[in-house]
């Protein structure tokens, strides 16, 4: 039977709270491999409806130097959930960090978005160079980015997208028009490399609503999110989603896909001609996914062979709702959160142990419903590289702000 503890533990504010600082999505590490320096975007205010105008400052804090905040460059392609798509490029021999932007320059028709691209920051020489491509996710070795259409997700799923500017136009109409083509053969996830920034199509929106197609699909847009690669950078994963109405969440279908990293051998997982919930997958390893869904009737965390296809549930008992879940890296803990509770308005960090099936609620944060659900703060808990320490995003001190929370105890 699972035991429930709570075991709150040692917390605290990183930086010294006087502008606001957040990261943004739970499959993106702000850690370097030495856990000295933490990835933040830093803004002026806690909360607003973003216009495509606002800018937030890029850079990162140093623990070992009270927390200085050293700032790298600007953005204008952000948003309250997933940031900039802001990390560090773990390249062989090198330390850079790459970053999603707005283009300003003259429109350059051959690149597939003319309003986004991507800034490498390289750290030994502080010097920027610019990629053609949005970043989405970065294979491990930093060698590729796989690249999707943010302006698409403006109009799909707003709370992940970026506001396009419409002063550019681009070769599609999706940059100009308010609905976007429903599955278009020329836009998808991309392949991008960073050394020389040649770049290709790897799965198609058309080929999607092409495989296995379901009746559902026939009239609805297309799009794809939560693109993230496997540890050993082999193969990715991502959720495809189509609706009718982009305006209702409810209304959403989901299907759950891997594919190798060049475009072969794309997999369906998971999926559903109904409306049903699938959301937030992560790789536990090379292998297996984990993700919270319905799969036979009934909605679990549930982990994927992404070998054989096979399903199975993963803390019955002690998982019960939604969250953002990644593994620890010797996969004995699954980290995850909870939405706000619609009556308290907390939110909750729990460290589950798989072998044990322990579940300990390590933390525990008021959320403003009053910051709406486009501009919500999502706790969005990652492990350090040690497994010692775990960060979070959290406006429960009236400002947001990463926090660092001690779970070594814990994980020790």
């Amino acid at each position: 039977m699972s035991r429930f503890i709570d075991r709150p533990c040692p917390i605290r504010r990183i930086g010294d709270g006087q502008r606001n600082h957040f990261l943004g999505y739970y499959s993106k590490s702000p850690w370097d491999d030495l856990g000295r320096y933490l990835l933040s975007n830093q803004v002026p205010v806690m909360t607003q409806d973003l216009d495509g105008s606002e800018v937030a400052e890029v850079g990162y804090f140093d623990l070992e130097e009270k927390d200085s905040f050293k700032i790298i460059g600007s953005s204008t392609a952000w948003n309250w959930q997933i940031g900039c798509q802001l990390q560090w490029l773990e390249t062989p021999g090198e330390q850079q960090i790459v970053y999603n932007t707005r283009a300003m320059g003259p429109e350059i028709t051959e690149f597939p978005y003319a309003d986004f691209r991507a800034n490498v920051y390289d750290c030994a020489n502080e010097e920027v160079r610019e990629l053609p491509l949005p970043v989405y996710a970065v294979v491990p070795d930093g060698a590729y980015a796989l690249c999707i259409d943010f302006a698409r997700l403006e109009v799909t799923h707003k709370a992940l997208g970026y506001r396009p500017t419409h002063r550019l136009t681009g070769f599609r109409a999706a940059h100009a028009n308010t609905k976007p083509e429903p599955a278009p053969d020329d836009d998808g996830i991309w392949r991008m490399n960073i050394a020389t920034a040649e770049f290709e199509l790897l799965v198609s929106l058309r080929q999607l609503s092409e495989f296995d197609s379901l009746p559902s699909m026939d009239n609805a847009i297309h799009w794809v999110t939560h693109v993230a690669a496997a540890p050993d950078g082999q193969r990715f994963l991502f959720l495809h989603r189509w609706t009718e109405r982009v305006d209702d969440e409810s209304s959403f279908c989901h299907r759950l896909f891997s594919c190798n990293v060049d475009g072969t051998d794309l997999k369906l997982l998971e999926g559903a001609e109904n409306p049903s919930l699938l959301s937030n997958p992560m790789w536990k390893d090379a292998d297996s996914i984990v993700a919270w869904g319905t799969h036979g009737g009934s909605a679990h965390y549930h982990l994927y062979d992404d070998r054989d296809g096979s399903v199975e549930v993963i803390g019955r008992g002690a998982l019960a709702e939604n969250g953002h879940m990644t593994y620890s890296s010797d996969g004995r803990f699954i980290l995850t959160d909870t939405y706000a509770n619609k009556e308290s308005n907390l939110q909750r960090v729990l460290l589950y142990e798989v072998d044990t099936d322990t579940c300990y609620m390590i933390g525990e944060f008021y959320t403003d419903p009053d910051v709406g659900k486009h501009n919500r703060c999502d706790l969005h808990p990652r492990f350090g590289p040690d497994d010692r320490y775990v960060t979070i995003d959290s406006i429960h001190e009236g400002s947001r702000q990463q926090y660092l929370l001690d779970v070594s105890e814990l994980t020790a």
